[in-house]
């Protein structure tokens, strides 16, 4: 009796020991299994999210009754992910065309209008028709410059066009743009000084043309008869500086966190010609490269607009 109170038998501490091995091993197995569906689960994950990012995510093939809790929830804010983003194609498809038929439509009646108004001014006219004349031929042209810079800011920030940046040097693009404005200074008495350097970026030849030259323009269409607008490029460390300075009126301080904003016009370029939609244009183009465009100004002495474009390509 004793020794089956206090004592243990042989037979005893076999099963004991057999049970803690098969406790031991039923463990193993377990952690084992566990650390398999973890595997498993994460690598469902992984796909999945590889799959969305290649926009090729698809609710067909999956089973919810076979996927855990955390899968069945990614799946879920996936596929309506997946929604969104094929309604935004939709609609950007939409805009692109809608962007299309304005620019068609409206392409040929104001080249219209600009024959016609320049075919009235070779015909005998009252005198006080021609400054009538004069003001319809000026307003179809700002319309028809309006429409031309309307439609290619909707096209780059609805992704209807996309820019293709390659390493290239910056000045021949700056010589182009002498060529092109220097009979314009010419005209004002402005001296256009332009300093090519060697610098070289990672831009679209097109598109970065399109926004330097609006930076010119307005460079040249504020400054005073006698005044001089210089435009120059500069390399530093991760950027490509391209410079454009003028001896305009300069833009007071509270203005310039708004010159950037479409048809936002301060109160010096009230009295000039133009529509407010040149430097915004100029900020979209250097935003989708990668780049950006900073203003230096004080009244009376002046703007200095800094487009900076990356050396390297924008991965």
């Amino acid at each position: 009796m004793n020794e089956w109170l206090f004592g243990i038998q042989p037979w005893q501490t076999a099963l004991i020991l057999g049970l803690c091995a098969l406790a031991v091993l039923a463990a193993g197995i377990a952690v084992a299994g566990y650390a398999w569906r973890t595997r498993r689960t994460m690598k469902r994950l992984e796909q999945m999210l590889e799959e969305a990012i290649q926009g090729t995510f698809a609710q067909d093939g999956y089973s919810e009754a076979q996927l855990s809790r955390l899968e069945e929830k990614l799946a879920r804010f996936l596929r309506a992910s997946a929604l969104s983003r094929a309604n935004i194609d939709a609609d950007r498809s939409r805009i692109k065309s809608l962007i299309g038929d304005i620019s068609h439509q409206t392409k040929t009646p104001l080249a219209n209008i600009l024959l016609y108004g320049q075919l009235l001014e070779e015909q005998p006219l009252p005198d006080g028709a021609r400054p009538m004349l004069a003001q319809i031929n000026a307003e179809t042209e700002k319309l028809r410059f309006l429409i031309e810079a309307l439609v290619k800011l909707s096209r780059l920030e609805s992704g209807a066009v996309q820019t293709a940046a390659q390493i290239q040097p910056v000045g021949p693009m700056l010589a182009a743009l002498q060529t092109a404005y220097a009979p314009a200074a010419e005209k004002k008495q402005i001296c256009l000084r332009v300093e090519r350097g060697q610098a070289s970026a990672c831009f679209d030849r097109k598109w970065t043309e399109e926004a330097v030259a609006n930076l010119v323009d307005n460079a040249i269409k504020y400054t005073p008869a006698g005044g001089h607008v210089t435009l120059l490029c500069e390399s530093y460390a991760m950027f490509c500086r391209i410079l454009v300075r003028d001896d305009g009126p300069g833009i007071p301080e509270a203005e310039q966190a708004e010159v950037f904003r479409r048809f936002y016009r301060g109160a010096q370029a009230a009295q000039s010609p133009g529509v407010g939609v040149g430097l915004a244009l100029a900020r979209q183009i250097a935003s989708m490269q990668g780049g950006y465009i900073k203003l230096a100004s004080k009244p009376g002495q002046g703007c200095e607009f800094s487009l900076y474009l990356p050396l390297e390509a924008q991965k």
